[in-house]
Order: structure tokens, then C-alpha cells, then sequence
């Protein structure tokens, strides 16, 4: 994937090699299979960041707001994605989750989220007790729940990849080229010159799918009103050890706390068999940086420069101290994992990955829930594509051909 072109003349130029990138350049290539596609990644492989590091989850699109784009995408998506596994023989899993209610003040908010799941549609969920509860997962313990039999795990990275092949495939013409780091966007009449860290490509038209650059590369685009800015969280893994595995089943889940933009802790039966235990969600001092102490001069300084950053901060400073202390501290986090598996043992637990998550603020710290897509000119920039972006690439992918295609007269 890394060899120079001869011809660096392109129709669309996609700028992002993660799955929601390659679903834009999938679906953009399927519709105009004579155009060349470029597809530029700057890391050695695709999928490296937040594709690579996510849970794995095919999400059913039970927890978002009725209406929004999450709630409309996860579900097309979800369906559209299993289909392209089945088809590709992609490793996957349609096992489903529950969701636990472990205290009473928490009742209410399954109550909702259960109605989010009726109102978008959401496939065979049902209200169990305690004794479904086990039934599904036999170490978990709970006061009520949710059996959500539409989620499901799969391999994003063997998705991402695939859809790379085939859009080779369709037109051999079309580049998926890895290592290559855009640095700056020209304008030429009525092109633009993408310049990168081995030369330059030439583009009718550009999408970027940057993720955790995405709002660098806007302003490189000339994106000059941005009303936002991307801070990363860091989540971090716990997995069990081979001893404890069969302490879970598939996936289990907390009831999330409605005060606070995550999910919570929870358990995940992996697409290779691992069972992972977390995230939690601390401010990260580099925008790609996986471990507890990785530090970058320009991440740091542009997030703690930005008042959304301390805005989020100062309205959620409990919850951010505790998951720092968690962060530092197996024996807290084996605390929150044991209030939905009482006889999880510490000695179960071992060190797992991490993952970073680009979160789109806003400057009085209040989150972009919804996805993000804006044009300007002759670019489409996917500036906030959060989870569950992995689930809804392909429904993602197609939101931007429709775009693309109106916008840019294609």
C-alpha cells in the first residue's frame, strides 16, 4: 500500500484511513466506480487509532436520542455492516448484551433508555430480572435489566481492510495508501493540492475523515469558524485471565449515569475470544498517545488552552478525579467492575490495551453528541464521528456520498 503513484491526479481524495474513512471511500466508489480514489492514512497500517482501539461492539442504537443521526445511522448501519460480514466472512458475532441495573436509583434511567430502544426501533428487547439476569450471564447480579439480542462483536479492523480491497477492486486505478501524513491543503483554481510527508496528490474533490485530527486538518483546509475542538480521552482495559473467562459470557453492561458522556465500565467478550474489562475515561496529555504517562507539548497546550476543556472539566471535576484514580489504582477498578460480577477476584484481572477518543467540545465544555458533517467549498469534513461512528461507518459512509453528491455536483 505504500508505493508512490505515477499519476497523482484524483477525483476525490479521502483523507483518513479508519473505518469511517474507508466506508466514505467505499460508498463513494461504489456509485462512481470510474473515478479514482485516493485514500491517504499516516500511520503504517489502517485502523490504527480509534477504529483499532475501540471496544468492538456493534452497537444497536438503544441509548441515543430519538431522531438524531446517531439513533438513525447506528441502526442502518448496524444492519448494513452485518450483511458485509456475513457476505465477506468477516468475524463477527450477534451475541447480545444485557444491561444491569445493580441499585434502585438507577431503575429510572433503564426505564428511558428502554424507551430510547422503542422508539428507534431496537430488535427484540426486553425488561428481565434478576433471574434472566443469570440466566444470560451466570456471575452477574443485578436488580433489573435490559437483553439487548441485536448487539453484537465484530473485527473493525478486518471491516476497514476489507473495504480497501475492494475498492481496488472496482477500479484499480483507485490508491488505499498508508504512511503518508498530510501536512497542508493549496488551492488550485478549482483543485486542491494535498501535500503530504512524500509528496503531493491532486484532488477535484476532498472528504476528511480525520478523527482525532480532524479539527487540525479543517483549519489547514481553510475551516476558519470552527465552534468546536477535539480533546482526547483516554480509555483504559483491564482483560481477564484465561482462568476467568468463563465468568462472561458475552457483554454485560452498566446502567450509565445520565450525568456523564460515557457508558461506563463494562465487559466485553472480544471477536478473538478475550474478555476485556473497562474503559475508563481520563483527559489524555496526547491526542495518540496510549499510555498512562505519554505526553505531547502542541496536544497539551492546545487542550488546556481551549475553555471547553476546562469547562468540562470544572462541571464534572468528581467524576474526572475518580477515574483518574482508577486509572492508577487495579484495585478501584476491580471495585467498579464487581458491582456487576460480585465474584470477580483482582487476581482475575491483567493489564489490557487502551484507546483514545476524540471528543468534539464546544467552548462552554458541553459535548457534540451527534455526529458532525459539514462541507465548505470544494471539501466534506466528518469533524465529529463518535461511537458509534465504528458501527454506523457504512450508514456514515453513505450520509457522505449523499452529501458529496449533492454538494459537489458529482
Amino acid at each position: 500500500m505504500t508505493t508512490m503513484l505515477g499519476d497523482n491526479n484524483f477525483d476525490i481524495i479521502i483523507i483518513g484511513g479508519g473505518i469511517v474513512g474507508l466506508g466514505a471511500a467505499y460508498k463513494l466508489q461504489k456509485a462512481f466506480p470510474t473515478f479514482k480514489v485516493l485514500v491517504l492514512e499516516k500511520e503504517d497500517t489502517l485502523a490504527a487509532h480509534q477504529t483499532g482501539h475501540n471496544s468492538g461492539v456493534i452497537h444497536s442504537g438503544i441509548y441515543y436520542k430519538p431522531g438524531s443521526y446517531k439513533a438513525k445511522n447506528c441502526k442502518t448501519g448496524r444492519l448494513e455492516l452485518v450483511e458485509f460480514c456475513k457476505e465477506h466472512k468477516i468475524a463477527h458475532d450477534i451475541c447480545g448484551k444485557v444491561i444491569v441495573a445493580t441499585e434502585e436509583w438507577e431503575l429510572p434511567q433503564l426505564e428511558k433508555i428502554y424507551n430510547h430502544g422503542i422508539q428507534n426501533e431496537t430488535e427484540g428487547i426486553e425488561k428481565i430480572g434478576p433471574d434472566r439476569i443469570k440466566e444470560v450471564e451466570p456471575y452477574c447480579t443485578g436488580i433489573a435489566g435490559l437483553w439487548v439480542p441485536c448487539t453484537g462483536i465484530v473485527h473493525f479492523v478486518g471491516v476497514t481492510q476489507k473495504m480497501a480491497e475492494l475498492i481496488q477492486g472496482i477500479n484499480p486505478l483507485s490508491k488505499v495508501l498508508t504512511g503518508y501524513e498530510v501536512k497542508d491543503i493549496e488551492n488550485d483554481n478549482n483543485q486542491k493540492i494535498v501535500i503530504t510527508n512524500k509528496g503531493k496528490f491532486t484532488g477535484k474533490k476532498l472528504v476528511f475523515c480525520a478523527g482525532l485530527q480532524a479539527d487540525r486538518l479543517a483549519k489547514k483546509d481553510g475551516v476558519e469558524d470552527l465552534d468546536m475542538q477535539i480533546v482526547g480521552f483516554r480509555g483504559d482495559y483491564y482483560e481477564l485471565t484465561d482462568e476467568a473467562k468463563h465468568k462472561v459470557k458475552n457483554l454485560i453492561y452498566p446502567v450509565p449515569n445520565p450525568q456523564f458522556p460515557f457508558l461506563g465500565v463494562h465487559f466485553t467478550r472480544m471477536w478473538n475470544g478475550d474478555i476485556e474489562c473497562g474503559p475508563n475515561a481520563v483527559f489524555t496529555f496526547k491526542r495518540e498517545g496510549y499510555g498512562k504517562l505519554d505526553f505531547d507539548l502542541k496536544d497539551t497546550s492546545q487542550a488546556l488552552s481551549f475553555k471547553g476543556t476546562w469547562n468540562l472539566l470544572f462541571d464534572n471535576f468528581g467524576f474526572a478525579v475518580n477515574e483518574y484514580k482508577r486509572a492508577f489504582s487495579k484495585k478501584l477498578f476491580h471495585k467498579q467492575l464487581q458491582r456487576l460480577i460480585p465474584a470477580l477476584q483482582i487476581t482475575d484481572l491483567k493489564p489490557g490495551r487502551a484507546g483514545v477518543r476524540a471528543m468534539a467540545l464546544k467552548p462552554d465544555g458541553k459535548m457534540i453528541d451527534d455526529f458532525k458533517i459539514e462541507y465548505k467549498d470544494n471539501s466534506l469534513h466528518v469533524l465529529n464521528a463518535p461511537s458509534p461512528a465504528a458501527t454506523a461507518a457504512l450508514a456514515i459512509g453513505e450520509e457522505v456520498r449523499m452529501m458529496a453528491q449533492q454538494h459537489f455536483n458529482l
